[in-house]
């Protein structure tokens, strides 16, 4: 799958490495244009002239098994300038007539790798003798084909770093995509510019004009729709669709009653009075706590929220004729996660579509502009598209809402309170200074009445459980360690603003085991 929009790239051929996408990542950040497909899905054939270089991924098979796996390997013979990481660098020097054998001493951590030799790759990246840097292999090259020279070594691995220059061939032991390497943007730096030759064309600017154009491209002079919740992705689609073709764009916003204190009113104010958005405001309050009643099943409150929402959203837009595209927030990790981009065996497959299931039903096609983006470049974008900071910035929120931080019963008085309750947290983090350090934090209410003492007088309340967690991608957190007088003054402040709450307590699991929400 390609962005086609002939800008010259590195393309990632992905073995199957879990570190991959940060090699997507580092390259962008240096404000280079990078590419990811699946090494059973690329074909020589298929590679452009815009590809200025290549990098071969980490990945957890052997070298002798990739034959059964589909590899093309007459891209190697491109003459394109390529970077092999750990497996990819094993790749190189087996098919250029080396040897790899399973190591006598694995190497996983950190490892001290040492300067032997000089080379374009490595300029600035010594700055001492050694570099402390990870390792991750249990196989070796132990012998080197005739055009390759080593560069550096560590301890167990004589060819930590490796170079023909006759065949622009370069190998890593170690994973520099990781930020336990020391300077090991550096090497991809030096990859991109020094040895590959390509100009920086990747930032929000060009991002911007680039999909302005492809959507005008994609949609032309017909309608499209768009679900906007008020979250980032949504937000970002909607005014790069409303720069794009203006009054063709239609968003629906669902107030499900189950958003955040005044979230309504504030994407209201945002899209339709700043912006200048054609939206349309649904209030199914009502609908949504009707078909929730008496429901304690979590995965139920999910499918009557889903499904409730692709009606009520079907049922708006069906008042605007001739729609022909369904715009959405699909997002390059999802992408990367499905199986029909990666192609790799181990992954998860699952859909992306962020309102499941209309696009079938209402037989529109979709405008996905967003998909070859990082979350945090979609909030650089954002912001380039002059949407405000405060939107941007926003930590994630389910679709469900309010729903699953509520288990148990859903009633309007609980919202009424958890709403209140949320509302106090993240303003202490804002104004504390804490909430940009932290991916995403919630207060939930739990399906406990515990007793109290206020004054003289004995309550029984609800217990809150405050969540704040630190992650990159969100598939994997840590709780945020909180001083103990920020806890304590959260906790002042929500027992004694909130009636109905009297006891506050902080989660400190991680994920695994846990998950982020509660349900």
């Amino acid at each position: 799958m390609s962005l086609d929009l002939n800008l010259n790239k590195i393309l990632i051929i992905d073995f199957g490495s879990q570190f991959t996408q940060l090699i997507v990542r580092r390259i962008r950040e240096l404000g280079v244009y990078s590419e990811l497909v699946s090494h059973k899905k690329i074909k020589s054939t298929q590679i452009k002239s815009n590809t200025k270089g290549i990098i071969l991924s980490g990945g957890p098979l052997n070298v002798d098994e990739l034959n059964n796996n589909l590899f093309d390997k007459r891209i190697l013979r491109l003459g394109i300038p390529t970077l092999g990481i750990c497996f990819g660098h094993q790749i190189l020097s087996k098919f250029n007539g080396g040897k790899v054998k399973q190591s006598k001493h694995r190497e996983f951590g950190l490892a001290n790798i040492y300067k032997r030799n000089s080379s374009l790759l490595i300029d600035n990246f010594f700055n001492k003798k050694s570099k402390k840097v990870w390792m991750s292999h249990a196989d070796q090259v132990y012998k080197l084909p005739k055009t390759f020279k080593v560069i550096a070594s560590s301890e167990n691995s004589k060819y930590a770093i490796v170079e023909s220059k006759v065949e622009k061939f370069f190998g890593v032991q170690f994973h520099p995509e990781v930020t336990h390497s020391e300077n090991g943007k550096k090497i991809f730096s030096n990859f991109i510019s020094k040895i590959c030759k390509i100009k920086k064309n990747w930032s929000p600017k060009d991002q911007k004009i680039k999909l302005i154009k492809e959507v005008r491209q994609q949609v032309g002079h017909n309608k499209v729709i768009c679900a906007l919740s008020g979250g980032v992705d949504s937000s970002v689609v909607a005014q790069l669709l409303n720069k794009a073709i203006g009054k063709k764009l239609y968003c629906i916003f669902v107030n499900t009653g189950l958003l955040r204190k005044n979230e309504e009113t504030q994407v209201v104010q945002t899209f339709k009075k700043r912006l200048k958005i054609n939206l349309i405001y649904v209030n199914a309050e009502k609908e949504f706590l009707s078909k929730l009643k008496n429901v304690t099943d979590p995965e139920k409150k999910r499918k009557i929220i889903g499904n409730l929402f692709i009606k009520i959203f079907e049922r708006y837009s069906k008042k605007i004729k001739d729609v022909k595209y369904l715009a959405q927030g699909t997002l390059y990790p999802d992408l990367i996660e499905s199986k029909s981009v990666t192609g790799s065996q181990t992954s998860k497959i699952k859909s992306h579509h962020n309102v499941g299931g209309l696009p079938k039903r209402m037989k529109l096609k979709l405008v996905e502009p967003l998909k070859f983006l990082f979350k945090d470049e979609v909030r650089k974008l954002g912001l380039e598209l002059n949407l405000n900071r405060e939107i941007i910035s926003r930590h994630p929120f389910p679709g469900p809402g309010l729903a699953i931080r509520m288990p148990g019963l859903i009633t309007p008085e609980k919202i009424k309170i958890l709403k209140e309750a949320d509302y106090y947290f993240i303003s202490a983090l804002k104004e504390k200074g804490l909430y940009d350090k932290i991916w995403q934090a919630y207060a939930a209410l739990l399906p406990v009445k515990t007793v109290g003492v206020m004054g003289d007088n004995r309550t029984y309340e609800y217990l809150c459980l405050l969540r704040a967690i630190t992650s990159e991608d969100g598939m994997t957190a840590d709780y945020f360690d909180f001083k103990k007088s920020f806890l304590q003054y959260v906790s002042n402040k929500i027992v004694n603003s909130i009636r109905g709450i009297n006891r506050v307590v902080y989660d400190v699991t991680s994920k695994p085991p846990s998950t982020i929400e509660l349900e």
